[in-house]
C-alpha cells in the first residue's frame, strides 16, 4: 500500500479508526511507517504517541486493544482508514469513543423508526397514535397484522405493479418491527442471529 509518510515534516498520518461491525468512528491517532508496519505485523492497532515520543499499542495498559481488520489509504495517501474490533472502551476515559459515543450499531432510518416505535409502547395512551392503538388490542392483532401484510406482499409479488408491491413490503417490514417490539426483541438480536447464520 503506498502511503506518503513524507508528507508531513515529522513523518506522521492521521489514522481514523473505525469500528469494523458498527461503522462508529472510535478515536484518531496518528502512524508512522514503523507504527504502520507494527499494526501489520501484531494486528494490534499502534500509533506513534507524540506525547510519549515512542510507538504506542493501543491497550498496552488497559488491554482495551483494537484488533486490527482492514486499512485502507485515502486519495492523497496521506490518511488512514483503520477498520478495527474495539477489546473494550477506546477512550482512556472508558467511553465506548473518544466523542463520549455509545458505539451502537445504528441501521439508519430503521433504527429510528424502531426508536418511535419503542416510545410508542412506552406511551400507549396516545389516542393519535395507530401504533400505540396495536399495542393496546395486544399481541394477537399485532401478529395477526403482520400475517396480513406477508400475505398482501405474497400476492403483489406476483401482479407486476412494483409500487404497490413496494407499499405492501414496507407495510410489512413496518409491522414486523412493531411485533420484535411486542415480543421485547430488537432488530439487532435479528442481525446478529444472521451473523451467525454466515
Amino acid at each position: 500500500m503506498k502511503i506518503d509518510f513524507d508528507k508531513n515534516p515529522d513523518g506522521l498520518v492521521p489514522a481514523i479508526i473505525q469500528d469494523s461491525v458498527t461503522k462508529n468512528v472510535l478515536m484518531l491517532g496518528y502512524m508512522n511507517a514503523e507504527a504502520y508496519q507494527k499494526t501489520i505485523e501484531s494486528k494490534k492497532v499502534t500509533f506513534y504517541s507524540r506525547s510519549k515520543q515512542r510507538l504506542w499499542t493501543k491497550g498496552e495498559e488497559s488491554s482495551n486493544f483494537l484488533n486490527l481488520k482492514d486499512i485502507k489509504v485515502d486519495c492523497d495517501y496521506d490518511t488512514l482508514l483503520v477498520s478495527a474490533q474495539p477489546q473494550g472502551p477506546t477512550c482512556h476515559k472508558g467511553s465506548d469513543t473518544c466523542w463520549n459515543d455509545v458505539n451502537n450499531t445504528s441501521y439508519g432510518f430503521l433504527s429510528e423508526l424502531e426508536s418511535i416505535i419503542q416510545n410508542r409502547k412506552e406511551n400507549q395512551d396516545d389516542q393519535n397514535s395507530y401504533v400505540a392503538s396495536l399495542f393496546r388490542k395486544g399481541i394477537n392483532k399485532i401478529a395477526q397484522k403482520v400475517g396480513e401484510e406477508a400475505v398482501e406482499t405474497v400476492i403483489e409479488a406476483k401482479d407486476t405493479n412494483d409500487e404497490l408491491f413496494l407499499n405492501e413490503a414496507a407495510d410489512l417490514l413496518f409491522h414486523y418491527l412493531i411485533l420484535l417490539k411486542a415480543k421485547g426483541f430488537s432488530l439487532d438480536q435479528i442481525v446478529t442471529i444472521l451473523q451467525k447464520r454466515h
